[in-house]
């Protein structure tokens, strides 16, 4: 076998601390019974790629505490990893819009948002800790929460959320909607995967 060089291990363990913390972002559902009609499996997260940024697991997290709700004018908290790919150019993360809400904040200073070549910046509600060559390390999130979501937001549905780099650009994602341990999916011409529709579309596009 090839060994792994110093770039590609950074990257390999990224996008592995990347998975750790979608793991624990949904296990809540992780264990759930699959035989009713009422209990549903947590959507998967969406992805995109443009320049030398990769989008990975991009969802809107199932509330699980009393800070946040799906209700209209809630506040709900975005999960995602974006990995630079660039071997030499550092990339930043300018801001994060969508229609689906009044505001979205990115806590933090901005430098914090900042993601060197060959590593990765990950956002959600619980940190992680995986092993490397039997060294555990703990990835450390960013909290991206929008604020005062719009009316027919539900788990199942997907909402365009455009994110903002200095060097890539925007990259619009339809993200869908955890749908949490316990839920009745929201059932209509919209649910299914990420690209069935969006909750714009089923808003009215507004």
């Amino acid at each position: 076998m090839t060994a792994l060089n110093a770039s590609t291990r950074r990257v390999a363990t990224a996008v592995a601390l990347a998975a750790a913390a979608a793991i624990s972002l949904s296990a809540c559902g992780a264990g759930q019974v699959a035989q009713t009609s009422t209990q549903v499996a947590a959507v998967n997260g969406n992805y995109a790629n443009q320049g030398d940024i990769s989008l990975r697991n991009v969802h809107i997290v199932y509330p699980n505490s009393e800070e946040y709700s799906l209700e209209p004018g809630g506040t709900v908290a975005l999960a995602f990893t974006a990995i630079n790919e660039s071997e030499s150019k550092p990339e930043r993360l300018e801001k994060i819009t969508t229609d689906l809400a009044k505001s979205v904040t990115i806590a933090g200073e901005v430098g914090g948002r900042v993601i060197e070549p060959q590593t990765a910046l990950s956002a959600g509600t619980v940190n992680a800790t995986v092993t490397d060559d039997g060294e555990e390390i703990e990835t450390d999130l960013i909290l991206v929460t929008l604020n005062g979501v719009a009316e027919h937001v539900y788990p199942g549905l997907t909402a365009p959320i455009t994110f903002t780099f200095a060097n890539a650009g925007d990259i619009t994602v339809d993200v869908p909607v955890d749908a949490g341990p316990v839920l009745e999916r929201h059932e209509s011409a919209l649910s299914g995967n990420a690209g069935a529709g969006t909750l714009a579309e089923h808003a009215g596009g507004h």
